[in-house]
Order: structure tokens, then C-alpha cells, then sequence
């Protein structure tokens, strides 16, 4: 991809897998409780809109373009995504000084890392093949556009399929974002580029 060509859905979702990597390692960095919440925050807001983002738009683009082989993938992710969720959910709320903390925050980690192997191994490349570098690119419009209006906490027990989940995402998104009016972040410099502008 040039500087200027827009992304591919794949490299969009790449370049966040990439930014969430950075977030859990500056949880990790971090030497006071006061950054480690800021990252800590970073990193649920960005995953939880990550993940919801995946479902409402790239999942139903792989279940129209790989018919069953899509159906069957895309059940593979929401169950990992469910794993990521449920740890996301216990770790937004978890002060980075207790003891359970950073177990748990390795644990979603790994469960992250599980789930983005398989789809850069099995999802992207079998959807790619699929779609026309243009369609791909739509989608991947379409995905960061979709995270601007998703929750920014996570709501393991919410619908994850389309329709469903799209009522319950609009129905817990103001409440997130109200929210997060009153949570610390890290300030927008910290920041990869690529979320600076997402501020």
C-alpha cells in the first residue's frame, strides 16, 4: 500500500492488531498506576470497538463472498471474540495494582493472539482472494466508519450477530461514551498516528 492509496481491509484490521499490541505493551512499560489506567483504558476502547467493527462489517462480507466455508470461519471468530471479550470485561474495570491484573491481561493477550492468527492465516487471505482490491477497500472504509458509532467498553453478554447486535451497540454506545468523558486517557501525542486523527 502507498502513503496515499486508502487500505485494504486487511491491512486496516492489521494496523490495528498492531496498535493493540502497542497498548498492552505500554500497559506492561508503564511505571505508574496512573499510566497504566490511562493504556489500560486505551486498550478497551480500541478493542471493543475493533472487535464489534469486525463483526458488523468484515464477518457478514466473508459469510456473502465465502458462502459456508464464511459461515463456518466466522463462527470460529465469534467464539474467540466471546474469550476476548469476557477478559476484556474483567480487565476494564481492574485497577492494574491488583494481583490478577496482569495474568489476566496476558491471558487476553494470548487469546488475541490466537484469534489474529487465524485470520491472517484462514480469514483474510480466503476473503481477499474474493474481493477486488476496490471492494476491499470499501470494506475497509467501512469498518473504521463502523467503529466511530460502536461501544467503547465490552458487553460480553450483548448479541454478535448482525441486526441483533447492531440494536444493542446503538443502545450501549451514548452510555460508553458518556463514560468516557469521565475516564483518563493517554494524551492524543502518545498515541500511534494512525489514532490521532480517530480523536
Amino acid at each position: 500500500m502507498s502513503p496515499s492509496e486508502p487500505p485494504t481491509i486487511s491491512e486496516a484490521i492489521s494496523g490495528d492488531h498492531k496498535s493493540l499490541d502497542e497498548y498492552a505493551d505500554r500497559i506492561r512499560s508503564s511505571t505508574s498506576l496512573e499510566d497504566k489506567i490511562k493504556w489500560r483504558n486505551q486498550l478497551t476502547w480500541a478493542l471493543a470497538r475493533h472487535a464489534i467493527s469486525e463483526e458488523l462489517t468484515m464477518y457478514p462480507a466473508m459469510e456473502k463472498h465465502l458462502g459456508e466455508e464464511g459461515l463456518q470461519l466466522t463462527n470460529t471468530d465469534r467464539e474467540q471474540h466471546q474469550a476476548v471479550k469476557e477478559d476484556l470485561y474483567k480487565l476494564q474495570s481492574l485497577s492494574p495494582s491488583s494481583s490478577k491484573f496482569s495474568p489476566l491481561l496476558d491471558r487476553l493477550m494470548t487469546d488475541l493472539h490466537e484469534h489474529i492468527k487465524h485470520e491472517s492465516e484462514e480469514d483474510m487471505p480466503r476473503l481477499e482472494e474474493k474481493l477486488s482490491r476496490e471492494e476491499s477497500q470499501a470494506l475497509a472504509r467501512s469498518f473504521e466508519r463502523t467503529k466511530m458509532i460502536t461501544p467503547t467498553r465490552s458487553h460480553p453478554s450483548a448479541p454478535n450477530r448482525p441486526y441483533f447486535e447492531n440494536f444493542a451497540a446503538m443502545l450501549a454506545a451514548p452510555i460508553d461514551r458518556f463514560k468516557d468523558l469521565l475516564t483518563t486517557f493517554p494524551e492524543k501525542e502518545e498515541l500511534p498516528k494512525k489514532h490521532q486523527s480517530m480523536l
